[in-house]
């Protein structure tokens, strides 16, 4: 994964992101904690973690291997990144009351 991780995306953290998760959990990124320094490859993560159901059940922040998050869903990009706006369709004089 060389992306940087967006708000929204969901992944799944095995021990291939780190030993802590020996019991796999998936989680809801809120985002990446950039300002915090780490060691080459490694990231702080701001996340809540999901049920299997995919609710929310705690806020989590987690320090992990980047090569290690494996990326369930990416959430749509903001604004007109995916694709541009739809034309204006303009289908004659409107009345106004």
């Amino acid at each position: 994964m060389t992306d940087p991780l967006r708000a929204g995306d969901v992944v799944r953290l095995t021990t291939a992101a780190s030993v802590q998760f020996s019991k796999p959990i998936v989680v809801r990124v809120i985002r990446e904690l950039a300002d915090r320094h780490t060691y080459d490859g490694w990231l702080w993560l701001d996340a809540y973690e999901l049920s299997p159901k995919g609710e929310a059940i705690a806020r989590r922040e987690l320090y992990v291997r980047r090569h290690g998050v494996q990326v369930q869903f990416r959430a749509p990009r903001r604004g007109n990144e995916t694709r541009p706006p739809a034309p204006i369709r303009r289908t004659g004089p409107v009345r106004v009351l």
